[in-house]
């Protein structure tokens, strides 16, 4: 099993620990995955013993970051921009599907951002997500990482998508870096040669930007994986992008490998951030995924994160060679 794939299949294990889905359909989903019922068994029980080992390890700030993040219930209004469907030429011959959002006309635009989805595909939270950064002066493409498959929607559900993710992570992960790089070109042809770009990725899309970098994409003039685990052996020398890495304190497995990354970070000699919010959990930015116990929004995690990324996209304005 790769490093991919263990992440996709331990963040089944986590759904199922947090509440968000039945152990019969963490199951059903490992088992779409190749996952035998007695390896599933056991990895539901690594994940609940590590969740039981993070509450009493559960860190403070880390890094050249900090950061906090206390669960509450407040209602958060984005204000995003629309989104349209869009497609464009991938490698080989495919074509690739994505959302784009771009600023009201007239309005000075900051930067193009990629946004990366998480392991369900491109929802309409990340095709929100693209429409805040436009609503906030940011040209976004968020890439559907599933367009060889059909598209998102192609697929009958989450479990679907997820096992689609795995399989490519198995036979060819190489081909989400170049479907990226695909992207990165297409945001470099809808916005000119001068306007910078970013890229952000959430969980899953976490992983894939940290992969994008180790690529050795050097368009990027930023950006912020949230939460996603670092490939291991990954080298980030040579990258041109400063990055700032988001993570939340109660996210033992992806924590693991932070060290590793800020390693990298620091040989590829970027500015950059790691920014811990500590009380919160896994995934703590996605407002579609309710309140703890049974979900692991933290709205005034998600604001202040919000608030960095927009400012760490604004203040690093390389243009690209």
């Amino acid at each position: 099993m790769t490093d991919l794939e263990r992440y996709l299949a331990e963040e089944i294990a986590e759904d199922h620990v947090d509440g968000i889905i039945t152990r019969r359909e963490a199951l059903r989903r490992l088992g779409l995955m190749g996952v035998t019922a007695t390896a599933a068994t056991a990895m539901i029980a690594a994940e609940v013993e590590a969740r039981e080992r993070g509450k009493n390890t559960s860190g403070g700030d880390h890094g050249h970051g900090g950061g906090h993040g206390r669960p509450d219930r407040r209602k958060t209004d984005w204000a995003p921009a629309a989104t349209t469907p869009i497609t464009f030429p991938g490698p080989n011959g495919v074509v690739l599907q994505a959302a784009w959002a771009a600023p009201a006309p007239g309005t000075r635009i900051k930067g193009g951002v990629l946004v990366i989805h998480e392991n369900r595909g491109l929802t309409d939270h990340i095709r929100n997500v693209a429409g805040r950064f436009a609503a906030n002066g940011f040209a976004a493409l968020a890439l559907d990482l599933l367009s060889h498959e059909g598209g998102t929607a192609a697929l009958a559900d989450d479990a679907a998508r997820m096992a689609a993710l795995a399989a490519v992570s198995q036979a060819n992960p190489a081909r989400f870096d170049n479907d990226m790089k695909a992207a990165i070109s297409e945001l470099g042809k809808r916005l000119g040669r001068h306007t910078p770009l970013n890229a952000i990725g959430f969980c899953f899309g976490g992983g894939m930007v940290w992969r994008l970098l180790a690529a050795k994409e050097t368009r990027l003039a930023a950006a912020a994986p949230f939460y996603g685990p670092f490939p291991t052996g990954g080298d980030l020398r040579g990258i041109r992008a400063d990055v700032l890495g988001v993570y939340a304190g109660n996210d033992e497995r992806v924590n693991a490998t932070r060290d590793a990354a800020q390693a990298a970070l620091e040989a590829a000699r970027v500015d950059y951030e790691i920014l811990t919010f500590t009380e919160a959990a896994h995934a703590f930015f996605n407002d579609t995924g309710g309140f703890p116990p049974t979900g692991r929004f933290n709205a005034a995690a998600a604001e202040e994160a919000w608030r960095r990324v927009n400012d760490w996209f604004g203040d690093h304005r390389k243009s690209r060679d």
